[in-house]
Parts: C-alpha cells; structure tokens; sequence
C-alpha cells in the first residue's frame, strides 16, 4: 500500500513542534522511515532534534537528498484562528493546522514519494533525508548540525532538494536556485547629555546617527547580476528611549538590514559598514558602536542537470514550467549548498506563518507524484 502524504502531513501537523519543542514529529518520521527499511541517526545538537534516513549503503551509484523541517512558528492567538492549530482538519479539500503550508506538507510529500520509490523500484543508489527542528529558530543546531555530523562520518549526498514553499501563487511556477544573502548590523552611538536649551554643552548622537544611516541608506549597492536582482539596505528602527522634550539624550540606536546578491560577501560589506561608521565618529565626536550578524551568503546554483531535472518533473505534473529564481528570505539551503549543489521546490507559500495557514490536499498529492518523477529521472540518468 502506498504512503498516503495527506494523512501523514495531518499526523505530523497534530505534532506541536514550534521551534525548539520537538513535538513529536521527529520521533514520528524516525519510526516511519526505519520500519521503510531506511538506516536512521537522531543527530540530535544543543537540544534540537535532528533526523538523518538513509536508503542503500552502495557507494558506487548517486546519492540523492532531500531537507526539510518540522518546526514551525508560534500559532499567536489560537481564538484567531478558524480551525484548530493543530487539529489538521480538512475542510473542502483544504488541510488547515501550523505547518500545512510551511513545510510538513513538503517533508510528508518526500517521505511518502521516497518510501513507495524504494519499495517498488529499488534504484541504483542511495536517498538521503536531512530533516530538522530548528529551521524557524536560528538554525545553528538544526541542518548545520547533520551536515556536521554526515561530514564527520562520511556521508554524502550529490545532489539536494529543499522541499520549502517556493510557488507565489500557482503550483507550479517557481523553483528557488540560490538565495540572497542575509544580514543585520546594530549601531549605538554615544555623545553626552545636556539641557536642549543649552546643545553647546552636549554631544548629540542623533545627527550624526542620522548622517551615518542617510549614507548608508542612499548607496546603490549594486544594479543585479546574472540571477540576482539588486541588492537592498533597509533602516529597520531608530531608537533613542527618550521621554523627555528638554534633554539631549546620551545614546542613540537603529538596526539596518541588507539582502545582498552575489556581487557582495558579509566581509565586504561589513567593512564599509565600519568604515562609514568610523568616518563619521572622527567627524562629529559622536562614538559609533556597530555589531554584526550575517545570516547567511548568497549562492546560487547555476542552471543545469539538478534544476533541469526538476523543472521537467515539475511541468509534466502541472503543465507549468517553472521559473527559475533566487528571490525571498534565507533557507537552509544557506548551510546545504556548502555541501553539495542544492534547488528548492515546494508549494505555494501564501499562507505560510499566518493564521488558519493551509495547504489545498490536491497540492500534497501533486507534491509527491512532481517527487516520485524526480527520484526517478534522477536514478534513470
């Protein structure tokens, strides 16, 4: 009998897995591959549950992998919603619950096409799952961390599928082959206090902060490249904390954000970040503190064997070719991509952290049988 990907996308959906909890949803996929016949590792790290699978030991033919999560992001108000977060109820052909969208769905379509491949048509080769908890968290411990262990042990994949919501609006239409880099700075600067009837005898940080993040906001980064659209700076708050209409305050802070393309790396920009910084303490007095956070580095995996293999899967079960893009957040595919080429494809992801977030039951089906078409032109070739 095969693997039915709606029925298991309900079971894990009943799993209350929000990032860090495991839910039970590891635990779930662990029993069900192993008894699929799948040599299973909990790659457990820092209290994240993390699940390797493999199928075929030969090192001789290829290995294809597939990464997903489990965790999900907090419901907000349960009232808000129409149906029960976690009931994965089916109403008019529509699955509702945290996680249906993003991306139970896509690990349960996987599963369930790799479980039924195997069975019925044993390939010359090998099928790796990556699947994680800690996707929606910081993911330092989530598929960092079996990428860690696989190296430690010698496992590899040689090609990857991230099965991440990937369509706009219609099954089908977009696959994800890179994503823009990702990353935050922080600025404290620091003058002195004073009586703002008397600004002489203080040192105001805000006009130079203003000054700083005025540069930064009016710099064209770049104009796009190859598979990038331009990158972006965004000044995301301004802070000073100051209740008070007669006091210059001490400090001042903001945050800026930069989604970068492949034009840039983290160490680049971080230097002109700090330059600017720098350039504008010597002006004004003012000290200006910076702290950096990269997320990730842009990448892209260039057309080819793994994205044309996908695109033809893709068209023959939807009528739609899809295009071939690089745009929204991060993903782990920023950790998978260091490790062997990796393309996303999933569903379509309007409805993904919102409330009553859905998924339409055809889609799951579609899902897996776009799947079961890549395992096997993959293991034909």
């Amino acid at each position: 009998m095969s693997v039915d990907p709606v029925a298991l996308t309900q079971e894990l959906i009943r799993c209350p897995s929000v990032t860090p909890e495991e839910g039970g949803a590891i635990v779930l996929l662990d029993k069900l591959m192993s008894e699929a016949g799948f040599r299973t590792e909990r790659v457990d790290r820092n209290g994240i549950a993390n699940l390797f699978a493999r199928w075929g030991e030969g090192r001789n033919g290829r290995t294809f992998g597939f990464n997903g999560h489990t965790d999900v992001v907090p419901v907000g108000d349960p009232a808000d919603w129409t149906h029960d977060p976690f009931g994965a109820e089916i109403v008019d052909g529509i699955l509702y619950g945290r996680g249906a969208c993003d991306m139970k769905s896509g690990v349960a379509a996987f599963a369930a096409a790799a479980i039924d491949f195997v069975r019925d048509t044993p390939p010359d080769g090998s099928i790796v799952l990556t699947i994680t908890g800690d996707e929606e968290g910081d993911g330092v411990d989530g598929t960092a961390a079996i990428l860690d262990w696989m190296d430690a042990q010698g496992e590899r994949m040689d090609h990857c599928l991230v099965g991440e919501p990937t369509c706009p609006e219609r099954m089908g239409e977009m696959m994800k082959i890179g994503r823009r880099g990702s990353m935050t700075a922080w600025i404290t600067a620091t003058g002195r206090q004073g009586h703002a009837a008397y600004p002489h005898r203080a040192l105001n940080p805000l006009p130079p902060l203003v000054r700083y993040l005025d540069r930064l906001a009016s710099r064209d980064l770049d104009g796009g490249t190859d598979h990038f659209d331009p990158s972006t700076l965004a000044i995301v708050t301004v802070d000073t904390g100051n209740p008070a209409n007669n006091v210059i305050p001490a400090k001042a802070t903001a945050c800026v954000n930069i989604r970068f393309n492949d034009a840039h790396h983290s160490d680049d920009l971080s230097a002109w970040l700090r330059q600017e910084a720098q350039q504008i303490a010597r002006e004004s007095g003012v000290a200006m503190d910076l702290r950096i956070k990269v997320s990730g580095e842009s990448f892209v995996t260039p057309p080819g064997e793994l994205s044309d293999l996908i695109g033809a899967a893709v068209e023959a079960e939807t009528g739609v070719a899809p295009t071939l893009s690089t745009t929204g957040g991060t993903s782990d595919a920023r950790f998978v991509k260091d490790h062997c080429p990796v393309v996303e494809f999933g569903l379509v992801g309007q409805s993904m952290h919102q409330v009553d977030e859905h998924v339409a039951v055809a889609h799951v089906h579609q899902l897996k049988a776009i799947y079961t078409r890549i395992l096997e032109g993959y293991f034909a070739r």
